[in-house]
């Protein structure tokens, strides 16, 4: 599998993801309550690192011909990648600011950006 193959297909591995989901939900309780550092640092680096172990060693090809693979094969294109990224900010400003509706907002925004394929076409 080429590199290219190997960074979109590792976004589906369960581990990338829990790392994503749990790395996300912790920052931003640590925004919340206004510990920016630690808030970054949790956010980023277990999920770089994660990225890191997933394309140095991880077999994705029982990944890539599964549905899910399929399915993100067809329309996670860079532009969605980084509307899925993009969807941090609300999230944590959010958190930051202590408005639940914002963070919800970034949530929303995340999980529609997974869901953009189920639309037909691939661009977001």
């Amino acid at each position: 599998m080429e590199l290219a193959d190997r960074v979109l297909y590792h976004q589906i591995h369960p581990a990338k993801l829990a790392t994503d989901v749990v790395t996300a939900f912790v920052a931003t309780v640590l925004l919340w309550d206004h510990h920016l550092t630690a808030a970054l640092l949790i956010g980023f680096v277990p999920s770089i690192v994660a990225s890191a172990v997933l394309l140095r060693w991880a077999n994705l090809d029982r990944y890539r011909e599964s549905a899910f693979g399929r399915y993100v094969g067809r329309f996670m294109t860079r532009r969605v990648e980084i509307a899925r990224l993009a969807g941090l900010m609300p999230l944590w400003i959010g958190a930051w600011l202590e408005r639940p509706v914002v963070i919800a907002a970034g949530v929303a925004w995340i999980i529609g950006c997974w869901l953009w394929g189920l639309r037909g076409r691939a661009e977001c």
